[in-house]
């Protein structure tokens, strides 16, 4: 008999535990309220790309001259752009579905319940479905978080879901929360030619970040316009006609057209029965060990549930991770998930990426490292692109020469992130990288450099 593998929520761990499973023959159900692909990942991830690649050939127009061209002028068509993100959306909701069907997964669309240890409830249009499980993945994603001084309208005080785009393009958006999510959105919408406010709650936007990188984009938001509220934490937003005005704790307001909402989400728990099975939570999260199990050995949980860190990137690796342990093949030694190797992105022009140990980390914690550091400015194919902006930095182990981490400010840095990352996963040494064959002229040519 099959082992029956019962995964809540369809997102990329979710698809991704259960087409591995189905493949190495589990009889899996997937059941699903929402998008298939995941909301976060089809109503945040996607869509923000989206409207930033749309924001990054305006920004590409306006630089027309600087590469022999006569000037150019490219305006936003709200509606194109929203059909845009609607098409892109229902065409990777249609894949991602017939990936599932291809598998021979059965996928249940509506909510589910877990009713106890080895029983799922699925609620749906034409009734309810209970299930027996062997195992039980719990994979619901999270939503924005809307803290309770604040009421969200849907039109002028938005959560991030709400703007993509808004129902009214802002003409000065005030952008509460300096993270990752935060600044892409200053990013996007400055593309546009809003104006722009970011209330940064601490002294320096992108807090968890290396001060080098965070400060070589503050730089290009104050080029570019953009208004930094420092050391200000927004505690109110009251609505006056077609503006917004939003107060800070020290007294300090800003007046715009719009108020976004970029501070943090909270899991997807309330509901799923947790109690009642017998899994312990932590703040609305499911703690997991490093088979993504939780309290109760059977029922796994991954995503942004689980409270790793929240990349989609992450939950698929989780989800083949416990689609492997679900089907007993970590009985044999393996190599388990490293948060901390885990490269990530953020889509702000110039793009930020990193991976592994920061210089920041590695000083705060007393370990001796090597950094190395190239500009752009310095790199061939930068130069002939226009856009000499950042630098790429490596940080090794000063006696063995292996690579423990790296950032990238620049052109196309979310894609050059993945050798740094490569090496880092792999152990390997910067001078792998250098003795490399790099085509020429490339931007890849500058990790070449900064490793030497």
């Amino acid at each position: 008999m099959a082992i029956r593998f019962v995964i809540i929520g369809g997102g990329p761990a979710g698809v991704q535990a259960a087409t591995y499973a189905a493949r190495l023959g589990a009889e899996v159900t997937v059941v699903e309220r929402d998008l298939v692909g995941g909301a976060a990942n089809l109503w945040d991830c996607i869509p923000s790309k989206a409207m930033i690649a749309t924001g990054g050939v305006m920004s590409v127009t306006r630089r027309a001259q600087t590469m022999g061209l006569a000037a150019l002028d490219a305006s936003l068509d709200a509606d194109a752009l929203r059909s845009r993100i609607t098409s892109i959306e229902d065409h990777l909701n249609r894949s991602v579905t017939g990936l599932l069907e291809s598998q021979g997964v059965r996928l249940i669309r509506g909510l589910g319940t877990l009713k106890g240890p080895h029983q799922v409830v699925a609620e749906t249009a034409d009734g309810i479905h209970e299930l027996e499980a062997d195992a039980v993945l719990l994979s619901t994603g999270s939503r924005p978080r809307v803290p309770d001084w604040c009421e969200v309208d849907g039109e002028r005080v938005l959560t991030t879901r709400q703007a993509y785009p808004p129902p009214e393009m802002p003409s000065h958006l005030v952008v509460i929360g300096s993270g990752v999510t935060g600044v892409e959105f200053v990013h996007m919408f400055r593309s546009f030619g809003a104006d722009v406010t970011l209330v940064v709650s601490r002294q320096q936007v992108l807090p968890q970040k290396d001060p080098e990188v965070a400060a070589a984009l503050e730089d290009d938001f104050l080029r570019r316009g953009v208004k930094l509220l420092k050391g200000a934490r927004a505690v109110g937003i009251d609505r006056e006609g077609n503006e917004v005005v939003v107060r800070c704790d020290d007294g300090r307001m800003v007046r715009g057209s719009h108020a976004l909402l970029a501070i943090g989400a909270v899991p997807n728990s309330d509901g799923l029965g947790l109690e009642e099975a017998g899994v312990v939570t932590d703040g609305g999260y499911v703690p997991v060990n490093q088979h993504c199990q939780s309290s109760v050995p059977h029922i796994y949980a991954a995503g942004d549930l689980s409270g790793k860190l929240p990349l989609a990137s992450v939950a698929s690796m989780q989800g083949r991770k416990v689609a492997e342990h679900v089907m007993g093949l970590h009985t044999r030694e393996h190599r388990h998930l490293d948060y901390e190797k885990a490269a990530s992105a953020i889509f702000t022009e110039p793009e930020i990426a990193d991976v592994g140990l920061a210089e920041a980390e590695a000083f705060a914690i007393g370990r001796k490292i090597r950094v190395t550091k190239v500009p752009f400015a310095a790199n061939a194919r930068a130069v002939i692109d226009g856009d000499p902006r950042g630098f790429v930095k490596i940080v090794s182990d000063p006696a063995t020469g292996v690579v423990l981490g790296g950032s990238i400010v620049g052109t196309g840095a979310s894609e050059l992130i993945s050798v740094i990352a490569l090496a880092v996963t792999a152990n390997l040494r910067v001078a792998d990288i250098v003795e490399s064959l790099l085509v020429h002229p490339a931007l890849a040519e500058a990790l070449a450099d900064a490793a030497e």
